[in-house]
């Protein structure tokens, strides 16, 4: 059941060229975030660190979200500590720079990472602030349960990565667009999904 599923996504995120077997549809799907000027671009992070079952075992899915809800990133550690919060913030900093604001739960290994960067004074964390980042994992979650669960902390980073950025090509911001525009805008996605997947 489990390798059926996982086959059934793949088949829509990657082809073989000539050259030999690499991910077509996912890597080469335009990113929004790759389009904002670095005042907005940088307003907002929000990280979340969802745990996921490996055998039995605890590992953890370290995202972070921009201020659209767009996932940036995904990295899956074996721990949840200060060594793989600054190991995730390093890596989120150097491809997006620094923003304005981290807005993040209470985990306490986020201001001894943040600290040790020398950016702990744009840390936020409160009740609901990071609402955002904790929704925008229902939809992994969904697919998680559907496949179900995962073998292997390679297959888990693999998977989210590629649905991660299938998840941002389609999200169309529904709630703040009218019915005709979003119709535009996800025949537009649906039309550029096509073209990449033929």
């Amino acid at each position: 059941m489990r390798r059926h599923c996982q086959s059934k996504f793949y088949t829509a995120c990657s082809r073989t060229r000539a050259g030999g077997s690499s991910t077509v549809f996912a890597h080469e799907l335009p990113s929004r975030s790759a389009g904002f000027d670095a005042e907005n671009r940088l307003y907002l992070f929000a990280l979340t660190v969802p745990f996921v079952k490996i055998n039995g075992k605890l590992c953890y899915l370290w995202r972070a979200v921009d201020h659209e809800g767009e996932v940036l990133k995904t990295v899956v550690t074996p721990k949840r500590d200060k060594a793989a919060a600054l190991k995730f913030l390093k890596r989120i900093l150097k491809k997006y720079g620094r923003p304005k604001t981290i807005v993040t739960d209470g985990l306490c290994c986020y201001p001894a990472a943040m600290k040790e960067l020398g950016i702990s004074g744009r840390q936020e964390a409160g009740r609901r602030l990071n609402n955002r980042a904790e929704n925008s994992h229902q939809p992994f979650r969904r697919r998680e349960r559907a496949m179900p669960r995962f073998r292997s902390m390679k297959t888990l980073q693999k998977f989210s990565s590629i649905h991660a950025q299938v998840h941002n090509h389609f999200n169309q911001e529904r709630h703040l667009v009218n019915r005709d525009v979003y119709k535009h805008r996800r025949s537009a996605a649906l039309a550029e999904q096509r073209t990449l997947a033929a």
